[in-house]
């Protein structure tokens, strides 16, 4: 579904990421852990067009993205999660969800999914009415998925999560990570909490310093020394 091939990314003079190759099939959740600056939200906002790779190239679903912009980007199928949930502030939960599907025009299919995510996240229906900025930080994190779900996505790029989130919510919203993907969406997972990611995803790439310096299958990455080293507290 999406292959990236040797990308260099720049932010001005400074070199972001170095020949970043990586591969997500359909159907998969695929998980890019790594330290603080390593690179991981830079990959996803040149995914998302909010970033021009300098070198490299991106396919998805077999045509060329690498430089299109973020709104034909969403158009065609990608919708990302930002880091800090990014919700609107002062528009209500359910004026937040109707502006995910902006770029829609098919009313039933809107409507359908915006039930959808009222049953993925009860907790959104129950304050629906309700100020996006008077959420608690997870209830915010439902929010931003909760979005993106509704521009429709063939596949969602989530950022950070679980950043800030109380156990219990870290625990609920992975739950709901694996039932989006299980009905249907392909998942592309930046994630600080390696544990929790490499217990859902099927395939893992560790990026330090703007490089992907491992890849395989996660759980035999979960079970490598180096990784457990320096991500998993040695455990």
């Amino acid at each position: 579904m999406l292959k990236v091939e040797n990308i260099d990314v720049y932010y001005g003079n400074i070199q972001a990421l170095r020949e970043v190759s990586l591969e997500v099939n359909e159907g998969e959740i695929v998980t890019l852990i790594g330290a603080n600056g390593a690179g991981k939200t830079t990959l996803l906002k040149t995914l998302s067009g909010l970033l021009k790779p300098k070198k490299g190239t991106i396919e998805y679903l077999g045509k060329s993205i690498a430089g299109k912009a973020a709104q034909g980007i969403v158009k065609s199928g990608i919708s990302q999660v930002p880091e800090g949930r990014r919700v609107f502030a002062n528009m209500s939960v359910e004026e937040n969800l109707d502006l995910g599907a902006y770029l829609r025009k098919d009313r039933d299919g809107i409507k359908k999914d915006m039930e959808r995510v009222y049953e993925l996240f009860p907790r959104l229906l129950e304050r629906k009415n309700q100020s996006a900025g008077t959420l608690s930080g997870g209830e915010q994190q439902m929010l931003a998925m909760g979005r993106a779900i509704m521009a429709k996505p063939k596949l969602l790029l989530l950022d950070e999560p679980s950043m800030g989130l109380a156990p219990l919510m870290v625990q609920t919203i992975f739950r709901i990570i694996k039932e989006i993907n299980e009905a249907g969406t392909t998942v592309l997972l930046v994630e600080q909490n390696a544990h929790m990611a490499l217990s859902i995803a099927q395939r893992a790439y560790v990026i330090e310093t703007g490089k992907v310096v491992l890849s395989g299958d996660a759980k035999e990455l979960q079970e490598s020394d180096e990784v457990r080293a320096a991500y998993l507290g040695g455990l």
